[in-house]
């Protein structure tokens, strides 16, 4: 018998404050792999017809399982990771940005990963989560056993960085895909005879653009014979390092599967494989409007490949639309767990598509929205959010305008649209910023990071995108750094500031202040490492170079309940500047 023929009985749990009932029923389940991409294009896979790279592990996942022709994502990264997690359209729980609070799911929305915990699974997430740091946005508040990764957007650098592990910061282990691979393998030796979930959210190819040399050397002086519908608008390096970082992916998705096989579990497994936006570059997309930030074809289209041997047909190709919103229902399906959530979803099952050889299916819209655009596709057309209307069978580049010939599905469309801006974007938030939790008593460690700071006076921060940002340029005693905090309970805290100091410039002590509670400390030891980064980029970067910040021990401070703002400030500086400030780190001790 399958170790996976389990009887559940019905199973209440409350997840940030969402009372949900789930049954489990007596069904064969399974282990889920879900597997993220970073900015990857529908087009940077050789399946797809790009001749510029070799895919061929994630290619076999449409051999051995099923390939969906027009699957959908967000435009961008933090939105897609919120629909996956709750099969609701990204506004609904709350995300409106991709920093500065804006990227946080709601409390009061239920993940796949709460339900599946709550079913037995062994749950875990590795790589970029992007979806709240402070607990209990922090993964380990919503439904994983185990998190190993970044929360921010963003990362600085890949080779060995500064990580965490559920919570407390560590050094990371070789080019951070790799690591992240590594640790879902040992996930899944380690709990190889229990149900087990692993998400696994990598963060390339976005930029920085950073691979090892195994990759680089074979894409550093390639011709490439496919190239963007606009050719003038690519960028040849920023191209090959892209498609490096694809084929890096590809080794690893390799390596999973080996995993699975070696531990014979394939037939087990629920394997699955997307990105979560188009491409971030002008690169082959298939000649596809639109790239990462687009509403329209291009930014939103992503690979879809879901393999389950013995289950799901190989070979199998689906060709009705769906999105990023249907993950939880189809996952919970396919797992045999039957939901009442409290707050219907906006997915649907896909399970049928998956399982059955012709199942009735229903048509539907499906809409794409970001930065005050949205634009809506049927299973033949697309509505831009322009008002611009495409055939996507006959025209898949959305180049002829249809909307001044087909007035009435283009009013129909519009209409629709509307309606739906008006029902789910009122549920964002009212304002652009939100309080950062502090100290929360279910979860001792809680990072207050630069990104969530504002700098006062000459204070700077070291680039205009903040996900991996730092302090500097901290000069007189009139600067202050702040965060809005809420404080979520008393407690007494021990509290370490990472920090750079030049050794000319030791000295400076500083005040942290939290509403009447305040501790003094001296920066005593100087540490002034270089800007790292640049010695790996294969292509000159946007983002914020980083340090090897090191701990300072402030002291102990004990903080009470409530929203107050976090003050850092200087009462002494004997040299040219206090230091470099990365982040806070506070440890409750009561």
């Amino acid at each position: 018998m399958s170790r996976f023929l389990v009887f559940f009985s019905v199973i209440l749990f409350s997840c940030g404050g969402n009372q949900t009932d789930t049954e489990v029923t007596s069904s064969p389940s399974a282990n889920i792999v879900l597997v993220v991409s970073d900015d990857q294009g529908w087009g940077d896979l050789s399946l797809h017809g790009n001749t510029n790279l070799h895919t061929p592990h994630i290619d076999g996942l449409a051999t051995s399982g099923a390939s969906f022709d027009r699957f959908f994502v967000s435009p961008v990264c933090s939105p897609t990771r919120a629909e996956i997690l709750t099969g609701l359209y990204h506004p609904r729980g709350g995300v409106f940005s991709t920093s500065a609070g804006g990227e946080r799911l709601d409390l009061d929305e239920v993940t796949i990963a709460d339900i599946l915990k709550q079913a037995g699974y062994q749950t875990a997430a590795f790589g970029k989560w992007h979806n709240g740091m402070q607990y209990p946005y922090h993964p380990a508040g919503r439904g994983f056993d185990e998190y190993y990764g970044f929360c921010s957007g963003h990362w600085g650098n890949y080779f060995s960085p500064m990580l965490e592990h559920n919570g407390q910061l560590v050094q990371g282990d070789g080019f951070v895909i790799d690591d992240f691979t590594n640790k879902a393998i040992e996930f899944m030796e380690k709990n190889q005879k229990k149900p087990f979930f692993i998400y696994l959210p990598y963060n390339t190819p976005h930029s920085p653009m950073q691979v090892p040399d195994r990759w680089w050397n074979k894409f550093k002086d390639k011709e490439l014979s496919m190239r963007h519908r606009d050719p003038e608008k690519e960028d040849i390096v920023h191209t090959r390092a892209a498609l490096a970082m694809c084929e890096n992916i590809d080794w690893n998705v390799g390596r999973l599967l080996d995993a699975l096989d070696s531990l014979a579990l394939s037939e087990e497994t629920i394997f699955i494989y997307l990105s979560d936006n188009g491409p971030n570059g002008y690169r082959w997309n298939g000649g596809m409007k639109g790239r990462k930030g687009s509403t329209d074809e291009g930014g939103v289209r992503s690979p879809l490949f879901v393999r389950w041997p013995g289950t799901i047909p190989g070979g199998k190709q689906v060709g009705k639309i769906a999105s990023a919103i249907d993950f939880l229902p189809t996952l919970t399906d396919l797992a045999g767990i039957s939901t009442n959530l409290s707050k219907a979803i906006d997915g649907r099952s896909l399970k049928p598509l998956l399982i059955e050889e012709n199942p009735a299916w229903e048509d539907r819209l499906i809409f794409s929205h970001w930065g005050n655009r949205t634009s809506v596709r049927s299973q033949q057309y697309r509505l831009g959010h322009d008002g611009q209307l495409f055939d996507m069978i006959k025209d898949p580049e959305q180049r002829n305008d249809l909307s001044g010939d087909l007035t009435e599905l283009t009013r129909s469309l519009s209409d629709a649209r509307q309606q739906w801006e008006e029902e789910v974007l009122a549920e964002l938030p009212k304002e652009d910023i939100r309080t950062f939790p502090l100290g929360h008593p279910d979860f001792i460690h809680t990072q207050v990071p630069a990104r969530d700071g504002i700098p006062h006076g000459g204070i700077e921060r070291s680039n205009r995108f903040p996900n991996n940002t730092f302090f500097r340029n901290w000069t007189s005693i009139q600067d202050s750094i702040t965060w809005d905090v809420d404080v979520v309970a008393d407690g007494v805290f021990s509290v370490e500031i990472y920090y750079t100091c030049p050794p000319a410039d030791v000295g400076s002590t500083f005040v942290l202040q939290s509403g009447d509670s305040k501790v003094e400390a001296r920066v005593a030891e100087g540490h002034d490492p270089p800007l790292q980064g640049m010695e790996n980029d294969r292509h000159e970067r946007q983002e914020s170079y980083v340090k090897d910040f090191r701990p300072l021990h402030i002291s102990d401070i004990a903080l009470k309940k409530g929203k107050q703002q976090l003050v850092l400030k200087a009462l002494d500086i004997p040299g040219n500047s206090v230091m470099d400030v990365r982040l806070l780190m506070f440890h409750r001790k009561s």
